[in-house]
């Protein structure tokens, strides 16, 4: 299917009316969290996130491998994998990683490699499509019972400080149902600024629901109410200078923003360090190809209809082998509050 194929079937699906109960999300039972235990930050964020949202101890899944590389050969995780799921509970429809290094298998970004299992299909050389992912835009809320696949998002921090932060705005951000605004930006940065031709849909979607301001500026600066942040930049200024909310999505769209650590461009991590609680990159050079990043459109039709942010994010790209999603999992603002069955501490 062409990039415009796909955008023209997106549209189409935009354009109808959002669900008019809260969707049965995931939760803390269906998700298994996967722990490094050579790397002890991963087990200190995974240790916590089981505590904070009750996830079951036959949902952890210990395994351990070298923490200090940017890249995972796939024959170590086509292994690394099947040993992961071997002892699976049936319910596990997700999974969790607790670890910022490696974000890549090869040419898959590591959390599309654990969703699909390591396949060339979804990687490509120079300026190609790739594979679409089953799971974009989808209706199910077991994706791994009607469609094989496991979505996969990274509870990525430097440090046990950030990452308890991300995690807390995630628990903190459940049923609040917050009156942020979605904030759409077009730089003037013709290469980046492709997902403009998706921004009317958001105005469109949103209407009722939230405030949508299209922005013609370089980068936002002083916003108290940042929900939704999507730009097209290589480095994005002025990040510490806007409150996100708790729950707030916040991506830029430039060629390597996947690029957890060492990259030449800004790493999306530095959108959960200045407060946001998810966000997406692409780990090896994709081209600008709108299928291969987020649709602000379908990710806040499917969030603001009462999904987890890792559903919401994983249905809002047609091709996401080559992006990495980085986040809270179960954060849930526009859904019914979760128990949660941890203290924070």
């Amino acid at each position: 299917m062409s990039a415009r194929a796909v955008a023209l079937w997106a549209l189409g699906l935009v354009c109808g009316t959002l669900a008019a109960q809260p969707a049965a999300a995931l939760n803390a039972a269906n998700i298994a969290i996967v722990i490094n235990t050579a790397d002890p930050l991963s087990v200190q964020i995974g240790e916590y996130y089981a505590r904070r949202r009750g996830v079951p101890q036959q949902n952890i899944r210990r395994v351990s491998f070298g923490a200090n590389r940017a890249v995972m050969p796939a024959e170590e995780f086509a292994k690394l994998k099947s040993s992961i799921d071997a002892q699976l509970p049936a319910a596990i429809q997700a999974y969790a990683l607790t670890w910022v290094n490696p974000y890549r298998v090869e040419c898959m970004s590591m959390t599309s490699a654990f969703a699909f299992g390591f396949d060339e299909n979804y990687c490509a050389q120079g300026c190609r499509t790739t594979q679409l992912s089953r799971y974009y835009d989808s209706d199910t809320r077991r994706p791994y019972d009607d469609l094989r696949i496991r979505p996969a998002m990274s509870i990525a921090a430097l440090s046990f400080a950030d990452a308890k932060a991300l995690i807390d705005r995630g628990i903190r951000a459940d049923g609040t149902a917050p009156r942020g605004t979605a904030y759409l930006v077009s730089t003037g940065d013709t290469a980046r600024d492709v997902r403009i031709e998706n921004y009317g849909d958001v105005l469109m979607l949103a209407a009722n629901r939230m405030a949508v301001q299209i922005a013609d500026v370089k980068a936002l600066e002083h916003r108290d109410d940042v929900m939704f942040y999507f730009i097209g930049a290589s480095q994005v200024a002025a990040l510490n200078t806007n409150r996100f909310l708790p729950g707030a999505v916040a991506d830029h769209l430039t060629s390597t923003g996947g690029v957890l650590t060492g990259g030449g461009q800004m790493s999306s991590l530095r959108w959960l360090e200045a407060g946001a609680t998810g966000s997406y990159g692409t780990v090896v050079e994709p081209c600008n190809f709108t299928t291969k990043f987020p649709n602000p459109a379908l990710l806040l039709r499917h969030y603001l209809a009462g999904e987890t942010l890792i559903e919401s994010y994983w249905k809002s790209v047609a091709m996401p082998g080559q992006g990495i999603f980085i986040g809270e999992p179960l954060a849930r603002p526009y859904g019914a509050p979760q128990q949660q069955m941890g203290a924070s501490r």
